[in-house]
């Protein structure tokens, strides 16, 4: 099983056959966890950016050694937001929801990494403040369910959809080294 493994991940190191994008998977048959280098989008609100907490946020994904690849402060334009809600649209807290994001001016941000989507949900906590983990941002930032400082999408398919919502192509970047930091690579 190893000398499968290994000549898998030389293969794709060495440009053989793999999926478009920032794709690569290595042991796909071994139950264990992929090493899929993902994108994610990740926001902090207006409550965060008003106290201050851009940095903190920043400096923490940076440690787990993701990459920045996108980043803008923006105020929300309503329509954008009511794309980026629209499953949340029939809910009763909608209109403050979409008040609320719109009060102030947020800082959107696009990380790259292996398994970047699971790892910043893990990374952010659970979206009530009050069961939200201590050493996770809401766990440690946030006061209230309506005032949990950031957003991270919830899977990958949901953080493709959000990136190209939020941003135009042209803004964000590739990295010439797109190898992985020591903090992100198993070993």
């Amino acid at each position: 099983m190893g000398g499968l493994f290994w000549r898998s991940a030389l293969r794709g190191l060495l440009g053989g056959p793999r999926a478009p994008g920032w794709s690569l998977l290595v042991r796909p048959s071994s139950g264990g966890p992929s090493w899929t280098r993902e994108r994610t989008l990740v926001a902090v609100k207006p409550d965060g950016v008003q106290r201050r907490l851009v940095g903190d946020v920043i400096q923490r994904f940076e440690r787990r050694g993701f990459t920045l690849v996108g980043m803008k402060m923006l105020q929300a334009p309503e329509s954008v937001l009511a794309e980026h809600y629209q499953d949340l649209q029939r809910k009763p807290f909608y209109p403050a929801l979409i008040r609320y994001m719109s009060s102030g001016p947020m800082v959107a941000m696009v990380w790259e990494g292996y398994n970047v989507v699971r790892a910043s949900r893990a990374m952010i906590g659970h979206t009530d403040s009050a069961e939200a983990a201590p050493g996770t941002i809401r766990g440690d930032f946030s006061v209230h369910i309506s005032r949990n400082v950031i957003h991270a999408s919830d899977s990958v398919e949901g953080a493709q959809r959000e990136i190209q919502l939020w941003f135009q192509s042209s803004e964000l970047v590739s990295w010439a080294d797109a190898a992985p930091h020591s903090s992100t690579h198993p070993a």
